[in-house]
């Protein structure tokens, strides 16, 4: 469906909502459309990007101004210390603490973002995983130093067929955590997959949009953002980052541009180079959330958004 903004604003259905969720790719537009949304509503802009988590990345991963952030109220951004392992169970108990306030204070949270699975683990519940000890954790990533991802990949469709067909052969994040389950509890990670608690939003109204812009509109605004991104100070941010010595496989150490501005740190590729390579995998990435949100969130309304704010 064709859409001006003006016509979501007026949506009747926001007003009996319990919570607004507006997913979509990045550089859709998202952020300028939830700080409308909560002015408009009395909201408040609650994040569900997961790398915008990060306390040492607001540049990098387009996390709202100070200048946004003093329009609307906005939670959950910029939290997590970098040299945290923060994943999805992690938020979704952040997130629930920050709905139970939101409520409590008469406002209607719109949550915003680009991570599927934290959008899935509000509305569906996330699976009974019992935590990975630290020091089966550490055995687990000091093995796989200097191994690279489709080996680990490998080792893990033996041991864990199920898990390694639902993961990407270059996700070393989630490979990771498979192989720390396993080593963990002695099960595959797969096996838990039943054990389902309830998400906090799981039986209430709730409003999901997915803003859908044309995606080689998309992809200009990804090259356009990330030159601006590093005409400011992306390049300082991550030279503070990578001056920290933190563990590579981190989720911050993988943020879209950071492995690329590192390794021109270091003198491997130039800074056009760097820049290119961080274009060409966020556009990678857009179109993966395309494709999740389609297959695995049939319940969000499409929207062309191309009228969007940039």
């Amino acid at each position: 469906m064709s859409c001006e903004p003006t016509l979501i604003e007026n949506d009747a259905r926001l007003q009996g909502a319990r919570a607004i969720l507006i997913a979509g790719p990045t550089a859709s537009g998202k952020s300028a459309l939830a700080i409308k949304l909560a002015n408009r509503l009395g909201g408040v802009v609650v994040n569900a990007d997961s790398m915008q988590v990060y306390a040492d990345l607001r540049t990098i991963t387009a996390r709202p101004t100070l200048d946004d952030e003093a329009t609307a109220p906005h939670v959950l951004y910029g939290h997590v210390d970098a040299a945290e392992n923060y994943s999805v169970g992690r938020w979704l108990v952040d997130a629930t603490a920050a709905l139970d306030r939101i409520w409590q204070n008469g406002r209607v949270p719109i949550i915003t973002g680009g991570t599927g699975l934290y959008f899935k683990a509000l509305t569906e519940g996330l699976s009974e995983i019992p935590p990975v000890p630290d020091a089966v954790r550490a055995e687990i990533r000091t093995a796989a130093e200097g191994r690279d991802t489709p080996m680990l990949h490998a080792d893990l469709a033996v041991r864990d067929p199920e898990s390694a067909r639902r993961l990407r052969p270059t996700d070393r994040q989630r490979i990771l955590r498979a192989l720390e389950v396993l080593a963990a509890t002695g099960k595959p990670l797969a096996s838990f997959r039943q054990m389902r608690r309830p998400g906090p939003l799981g039986n209430m109204s709730v409003v999901r949009y997915f803003l859908a812009p044309d995606r080689a509109q998309v992809n200009e605004r990804i090259d356009r953002r990330f030159v601006a991104m590093m005409a400011g100070d992306a390049l300082v941010e991550v030279e503070r980052l990578a001056a920290r010595g933190l563990d590579p496989a981190l989720p911050a150490m993988r943020a879209h541009g950071v492995p690329w501005l590192i390794r021109h740190m270091h003198g491997e590729v130039t800074v056009e180079e760097a820049i290119a390579g961080a274009q060409a995998d966020t556009r990678h990435y857009a179109k993966r959330q395309f494709t999740w949100f389609r297959h695995q969130a049939p319940d969000f309304q499409w929207l062309d958004w191309n009228s969007a704010d940039k």
